[in-house]
This record gives C-alpha cells, sequence and structure tokens, in this order.
C-alpha cells in the first residue's frame, strides 16, 4: 500500500503554484505571470532535451521563448534533468525536471525550432531561423498532420507560386509573400539606387531605405532584422548616429530643460502615429501636424526617441501594436506543444527494421564486407531493430533492450550465414558479419552532443553523455561476446574484395548514402532530411575511405569528415536563407550532421576491443580500444571546428 502511493505521488517535475498557472490560462502569454512564463519555456527545453540534442542547444531554445516574454534564463541542462531559474525582474520562480530516459527525435528539434520562429513572429519579434515566418505559422497551426514535412513542402510550394503570380502584376495581400517579393527585387533596387539623380536626394533615399529593407531579410544583420520586427523604419547608421550625438549634447548641456523633454515626447508622438498607420486602425484620426508630430495639453510638440534606446519607450502608445501580438494566450501555447510531444513515430516498427538492416549491411560494406557478410547483417540488424522498437514501446530499460536485441541480432546474423552455408560452404568462415548486425544500437547523438558541449566548456553534460555512451557500448558489446563464446565465432576482420579503385569508390558512394539515410529512420527523420543527410554523408565519408586508402591516418581522415560534414550543413542552411534552395529544406544543423558521421564510428573497433577484453588478451584490447577513442575523439573535435568557422556563438567566449 505505502509503495503504490509512493509511486502514485512520484512524478518528474517539482509541482508548481498550478493556480497561478490556471489563473493566467486563457491570458495572452506575455501579460501572464511568471509561473505561466516558465511552464513553457522549461517545457520547450524539456521537449528538446528528450529529442537527444545537447545541453547548448536546449539553452539556446529556451532563450528564444525567453526573449520575447521578457525573461530570463539561467539553466543546468544535463542527460536527463534541468534545473531552470526564471525571472522577469521581478519576481523569480525556478523549476526542475528530470526525465525518466533518454532518445532521439529529430523531426521533434525541427518542429520545435518551427514553433520558436512562430512564438516570436506573433508576440512582435522576428524570426531567426526562417526568413518565411509564414512558413512557420503554417507548419505550427497545422501539427495534426501526419507527415508535417509534406505539408510544409506543399505550403512552401503555394508560397513560391503566389511570389511568381505577384511578379507577373497581380496584386498580393499576403504580406509574407510581400517580404519574398521585396528579397527577391534586392539587386533591381541597387540598380535603381545606383542611377538614382543625385538632385532628387528624397526619391534616393526610399530606394536605398527598401534596398536595407530587403536585404535584412536574406542576411545576419541582427538589428535589421530587430528593427523590421518591430515595425519601425530602418534609420541609416549615420542619420541615426548624427541625431543621437545632438540629443546627447543637448542633454549634456541643457540638464532637464524642457527642450529636452519636448524633443522625448515629440518622438514618442511620431513613433505612435507611425504604429497606428502601419496596423491600419479603422477609424484613426491622426491628429498630428504635416511634420509627424502631435501637441500635447501644454502646447508641446513630441516626437519617439530614436535609436539604441526607443525600446524603453514601447509601451507608450502601444495599444494597437499590443492588439496584433498579444494574440498567444498560455492555452494555445501548450497546445501547441501538446501536439508536438504527442507524435506518433514516423515510422512503423517493421519500416525501422528495414532501415536499420539496410543501414548496418552498408556498414560492413564500408568496412571491407562482401556480399555474405552483408547478408548477415542485413537479417539481424532488421530482426534486431524491430525486437527493440517493440519492446521500448513498453517503456522497459534501455540497457536491457540494448543486450536482449544485440544478442537477438548476432544470433540471426549467425543463423542466416549456417543456413547459407548448407548451399555454399564459404559463408561458414564469415565469422565477422555478426558485428555489423549489431552497430544499430550505436548511440551516435549522445556520443557527439556530449563531445560538443565539452567544447562550449559544459562538462557535467558531456561527460554524463559521454558515460551513457560507454554503458550502451558496454551492453552490445558484452551481448556481442556472450554470442561469440557459445557459438564459437572468430573475428577477424574481412577479407579483401580485390575491387577496381573506381568501381570501389562508386560503391562506398552508393552505401554510404544508403548507411547514413537508414541511420537517419532510425532518428526518425522526415525523409526530404534523410535524403540531404545522406546527400551529405555520402560526400564525406567517401572522402574519409579514400583518404584512408591513400595513407592518411585513420583519425585525420576522420577529422576532415566531421568537419566536412559540418560545413556542407552550414553551406545548405545558409543557401535555404538566402533563398536558393526552398524555404521547408531549412533544417537543423544537428538534424543532418550527427546522422551523417554516425557510419563514421569505429564500430569494428570497439567490439574487437571488447573480444580481446573477455579472452583476457588485455595487450591487443587496449590497442584496439585506444584506436577506437582516438576515431571517436575526432567526430566532435571536427563538427565543433566547422561550428567555429562558421558561428560566431561558437567562436567566441561570451
Amino acid at each position: 500500500m505505502g509503495a503504490n502511493a509512493v509511486r502514485k505521488f512520484h512524478t518528474h517535475s517539482i509541482p508548481l503554484d498550478m493556480e497561478d498557472i490556471a489563473r493566467d490560462w486563457d491570458k495572452p502569454i506575455v501579460d501572464a505571470g511568471i509561473a505561466a512564463k516558465a511552464s513553457v519555456i522549461v517545457r520547450v527545453g524539456t521537449l528538446d532535451l528528450g529529442a537527444g540534442t545537447g545541453s547548448f542547444r536546449v539553452r539556446e531554445m529556451m532563450h528564444r521563448i525567453a526573449y520575447p516574454l521578457g525573461v530570463h534564463v539561467r539553466a543546468d541542462v544535463n542527460l536527463t534533468d534541468i534545473e531552470a531559474t526564471c525571472t522577469d525582474g521581478r519576481n523569480r520562480i525556478t523549476e526542475v525536471i528530470d526525465l525518466p530516459t533518454t532518445g532521439v527525435n529529430t523531426e521533434r528539434i525541427w518542429l520545435l525550432e518551427h514553433f520558436a520562429d512562430w512564438f516570436a513572429v506573433n508576440l512582435g519579434k522576428s524570426s531567426m531561423y526562417h526568413v518565411q515566418s509564414k512558413l512557420s505559422e503554417g507548419v505550427v497551426q497545422h501539427l495534426d498532420e501526419r507527415d508535417a514535412s509534406q505539408y510544409s513542402a506543399d505550403l512552401s510550394k503555394k508560397i513560391r507560386e503566389e511570389l511568381r503570380s505577384a511578379e507577373g502584376g497581380e496584386a498580393s495581400e499576403d504580406p509574407v509573400v510581400e517580404a519574398m517579393e521585396l528579397a527577391q527585387r534586392v539587386n533591381t533596387l541597387k540598380r535603381e539606387a545606383a542611377e538614382a539623380s543625385t538632385a532628387d536626394s528624397k526619391a534616393k533615399a526610399e530606394v536605398e531605405a527598401e534596398v536595407e529593407a530587403s536585404r535584412s531579410l536574406n542576411d545576419d544583420n541582427e538589428e535589421a532584422h530587430q528593427l523590421l520586427a518591430d515595425e519601425l523604419p530602418i534609420v541609416p547608421v549615420e542619420s541615426r548616429t548624427s541625431d543621437e550625438e545632438r540629443f546627447d549634447e543637448e542633454e549634456v548641456f541643457n540638464g532637464d530643460s524642457d527642450a529636452v523633454r519636448d524633443r522625448v515626447a515629440a518622438r514618442l508622438a511620431q513613433r505612435d502615429a507611425h504604429e497606428r498607420r502601419q496596423l491600419g486602425e479603422e477609424g484613426f484620426v491622426d491628429a498630428a501636424p504635416e511634420g509627424g508630430a502631435r501637441a500635447n495639453k501644454a502646447g508641446r510638440v513630441h516626437q519617439p526617441p530614436k535609436g539604441e534606446y526607443a525600446e524603453h519607450f514601447d509601451h507608450v502608445g502601444a495599444k494597437p501594436k499590443d492588439a496584433k501580438h498579444r494574440g498567444i494566450t498560455v492555452r494555445q501555447a501548450h497546445e501547441r506543444l501538446d501536439l508536438i510531444e504527442r507524435r506518433k513515430p514516423l515510422y512503423k516498427p517493421w519500416f525501422s527494421g528495414l532501415a536499420s538492416a539496410i543501414a548496418c549491411a552498408s556498414f560492413v560494406f564500408l568496412l571491407g564486407g562482401g556480399p555474405y557478410d552483408m547478408i548477415g547483417a542485413f537479417v539481424g540488424a532488421g530482426l534486431g531493430q524491430w525486437l527493440r522498437r517493440r519492446l521500448f514501446a513498453h517503456h522497459l530499460n534501455q540497457f536491457f533492450v540494448t543486450f536482449v536485441c544485440v544478442a537477438v541480432a548476432a544470433l540471426a546474423c549467425t543463423g542466416t550465414l549456417r543456413l547459407v552455408g548448407l548451399f555454399d560452404p564459404v559463408a561458414l568462415s564469415h565469422d565477422t558479419a555478426y558485428i555489423g548486425a549489431m552497430l544499430f544500437v550505436i548511440p551516435g547523438f549522445p556520443l557527439i552532443t556530449g563531445g560538443l558541449d565539452m567544447a562550449k566548456i559544459d562538462f557535467p553534460s558531456g561527460i554524463q553523455r559521454i558515460t551513457y555512451v560507454l554503458c550502451v557500448i558496454l551492453m552490445a558489446t558484452l551481448a556481442g561476446w556472450m554470442v561469440a563464446s557459445i557459438v564459437h565465432l572468430n573475428p577477424e576482420g574481412f577479407e579483401p574484395l580485390g575491387l577496381n579503385a573506381w568501381v570501389n569508390g562508386c560503391l562506398r558512394f552508393v552505401f554510404a548514402f544508403l548507411g547514413v539515410w537508414g541511420f537517419s529512420v532510425l532518428f526518425n527523420s522526415p525523409q526530404r532530411m534523410c535524403l540531404v543527410a545522406a546527400i551529405i554523408g555520402a560526400i564525406t565519408d567517401t572522402l574519409r575511405l579514400e583518404l584512408t586508402d591513400f595513407g592518411m591516418p585513420a583519425e585525420a581522415a576522420t577529422f576532415i569528415g566531421a568537419f566536412l560534414s559540418g560545413i556542407l550543413a552550414f553551406a545548405w542552411r545558409s543557401s535555404v536563407r538566402h533563398g536558393w534552395l526552398p524555404p521547408h529544406l531549412g533544417y537543423p544543423r544537428i538534424c543532418l550532421t550527427v546522422p551523417s558521421i554516425v557510419i563514421m564510428v569505429p564500430g569494428m573497433y570497439m567490439y574487437r576491443a571488447m573480444f580481446y577484453l573477455g579472452g583476457f588478451d588485455t595487450i591487443n584490447a587496449l590497442d584496439w580500444a585506444f584506436r577506437a577513442f582516438m576515431v571517436i575523439l575526432c567526430l566532435p573535435v571536427g563538427l565543433a571546428m566547422a561550428r567555429v568557422f562558421t558561428d560566431k556563438s561558437w567562436r567566441y567566449d561570451i
């Protein structure tokens, strides 16, 4: 009786004051209390952590949700828990979340990125990753779609068609389409700005302002994005600087004079009038004179301040803007997150098993195996992954499931080769194939994200992830060693195939593509994401193997392959942001890089180390263990170096 009571009371989070959240449930979230705001912020982080991403990305996602709410977050993120303190400057609350287990779900990582952009745009801020905010809006509003990737592609196609029709002269009232059209006109506007007559300075300034607005849609100019998001006119830096200097000089010499107060009030009135005109409020009568200012009761002319401190006056006369940007309630945010959390896996257990079979058979070829080895790995890995999915559906312990499924996979592979040996005795000598059948349990995501966390000097999270990886590998190799001992297997490696160098290179490209595609399916990636990751992986893994054949150490070749994967993922993402690729293909980098380099993990090295350790051959065991360690070390280091070269937040310790 007591045990049941404890079990019923146990939860994976410290309970909050639910009355605070219930009271604000139907309020606009920007007007809600700190408890309701924190519930959304921490829940987004929890979903991202449960999807397998690293602590650095979890913190980034929580900050993206907290920023438009005016909340500061300090979070400690580990493998399965988050302790986050949120404050809005007046109140503070701490939430502690503890997940029962960990896993990988790249579709959820992708959907949470869309959610963060949808959330920010609807609260009056700019989107960070998706230039066309309507794409995120559509995806988040249709999370009940079985295939969100297909809906995203259809919506992207519709947006492009509307853009083409708008270019053909048909009017479009969609602001997103108009923004896309504006971005496409950058080169034309540049020419117009260059050819504009210097005599007509007003027309030239308007063209240049439009160029700046369109450029901000496609580059990383954070200030321009912020100005567009807040619906303010973009002021050239030179003009703004000189205006601020004059304002500062007057404030210094005149102190709190009436003239300074008049200028501040006049700027406020001008900002208010501009926002009302932008929103097109019906029935609004602008009582300001032609100069854009408006007189107060004392007859003073008021204009809003510009520049660095303008955001501190956002609350003045902001009702029209509030009416537009405060539409998301606490209930709506949680309902969207409910749909993301409760989405079923994209693939059935049988399809996941098929993908595992293809991935491991391809892995065996890349390791040097032949047709018989590939057949055995295909059968063993397919059956093992199918059983793994079925057992996980019953919430069984991860390490127990890993041991059982690896043992089943190894036995199925060995049994298949014994059966084939009845017709061709050569198959009986392929004792190494069962190692390939075990590779579907390689914990690639925690392995890579653990290394990346340590690169960001987050050692608690990184060490926990690496420890988890070692535990999974230990259970897998222990199960494989026990099967080998029972059926008397002696894995000595694969026999050379003797293929032509060009034929071998082409086959490596094909099987690297298939292998990365299969692992992406295991990570629950949508098919388009799988194909993009497979293209990157086929290029980088083929290059790695060719460099090894030319005499380069395996560690150095692995580093180059991982580094190139990071660069290619960045190039793909940038191409989407600049409009060179369709917007629905803008996937998170981690969802492309990790599947593309998982196939570089030295599973053969790790198993042979365990095999020799089981036979108390410590010299060979240490030799293979250190080889595996050096190759594994180069994988996250290569990705981290690519991030340093392409991401300012990784380049500097700030």
